[in-house]
């Protein structure tokens, strides 16, 4: 699987203490379980919950298309809400 995002708003990420990472420490959450479902309708996203670092956190992307292929684009981040940490206890 391919991604792509924006390196600018994946420091900002770093930086916010709410966050305290970027899409590059996000694609950690692709190689363990995790739990996927759909976000949004227009434009079409998915979120994903799963681990980085020892913690929860959620991602919101959009699957896109270009000369290559599919691939996802990282929209933004967040640690997961106690919501979300059941619901992925729930089904993972």
């Amino acid at each position: 699987m391919r991604f792509e995002f924006d390196k600018k708003k994946s420091q900002k990420l770093r930086k916010n203490p709410k966050r305290k990472i970027g899409f590059e420490e996000s694609l950690e959450i692709w190689e363990n379980p995790y739990y996927e479902d759909f976000r949004y309708d227009n434009p079409e996203q998915f979120r994903v919950i799963g681990w980085v670092q020892g913690k929860l956190y959620s991602v919101i992307y959009e699957l896109r298309e270009d000369t290559e292929g599919e691939y996802c684009h990282l929209v933004t981040l967040w640690k997961s809400t106690h919501q979300e940490e059941k619901l992925y206890e729930k089904n993972v």
